[in-house]
């Protein structure tokens, strides 16, 4: 199925509007814990979106476990790890997404990889190493291994998505984030301390990461993606992602004042070159999600 332009608009706006999101959620981070930013993310997301969208009945289950994995562990885990990195270098090591989501759906969706597809993946880990080489990052490698282990989750919890049976957009999204506001605030309190303090202290940059992460970000964002998820091959919508990193790495230098240094733009360059082959070259392969 060809794209339609409406549809291109729309999967232009989701790199940049993550992107930029990605940029501020590491302004926010400087006012709240992680899990506790990304619970007050998705619990705004559910109080505007729980209203409109009924409960999805007999899949509660796999959306429940899809927040669990998508959200919860995920975001956990890249946003914990974004705390001890530059947003710029966090936002490359999140391509890994790409290799992640060919690999497991070659595991579980039966998709062929092929060798072009494979040496992309190649390249994709290589600039990886060319990143986790960098001089500013040998202190922090424990920090780019959490963004990395997110990139995972993520692409598990995208497989995830592609088995269900049809569900909107705003529907999935709605549920997820009902469901994940809870799973987040719960492991906040288990592993996190200073909520109060943070919620206290908190200024209109802290506030304003919460209700554009919130609306724009989660509501808006998540929905188109999931979308154009569910009505074209993922592959199809994938290189739209590419510009995912260009807009965050522009609003890092803008905003966060970040100067990332040579070795992690070329290897940057080397990951997105990678996952553009992943992406190109697996043209036409389709993951099939039950749908028909």
């Amino acid at each position: 199925m060809r794209i339609s332009i409406r549809d291109i608009l729309l999967a232009l706006s989701v790199p940049i509007n993550w992107g930029m999101g990605f940029t501020f959620a590491k302004a926010g981070l400087s006012e709240f814990p992680p899990l506790f930013l990304m619970s007050m993310r998705f619990s705004l997301s559910a109080v505007l979106l729980c209203w409109f969208f009924p409960a999805p009945v007999g899949q509660l289950r796999a959306i429940f476990m899809i927040a669990l994995v998508s959200a919860t562990i995920q975001y956990g885990l890249t946003f914990t790890g974004l705390v001890g990195l530059d947003a710029s270098t966090a936002i490359l090591l999140v391509q890994l997404e790409v290799p992640f989501g060919a690999l497991l759906a070659a595991i579980f969706l039966n998709d062929k990889l092929g060798w072009m597809r494979s040496l992309g993946m190649a390249v994709a880990f290589f600039g990886v190493g060319m990143i986790a080489g960098a001089p500013g990052l040998r202190n922090q490698l424990f920090s780019a291994f959490l963004v990395m282990s997110g990139a995972l989750t993520w692409s598990l919890g995208q497989v995830m998505i592609k088995k269900m049976v049809s569900i909107s957009g705003f529907q999935l999204i709605a549920w997820v984030a009902i469901f994940a506001g809870p799973q987040m605030l719960i492991s906040s309190l288990m592993v996190e301390s200073g909520h109060l303090m943070a919620l206290k202290n908190a200024t209109l940059v802290g506030w304003g990461t919460v209700i554009y992460m919130g609306i724009i970000m989660t509501a808006l964002g998540y929905a188109i993606w999931y979308h154009l998820l569910k009505k074209y091959d993922v592959n199809q919508v994938m290189p739209f992602l590419l510009l995912l990193p260009v807009s965050s790495i522009l609003g890092a230098v803008l905003f966060l004042g970040e100067r990332p240094n040579l070795r992690t733009l070329i290897g940057g360059v080397f990951v997105i070159i990678g996952v553009a082959a992943i992406v190109f070259f697996g043209q036409g392969k389709k993951f099939d999600n039950g749908c028909g």
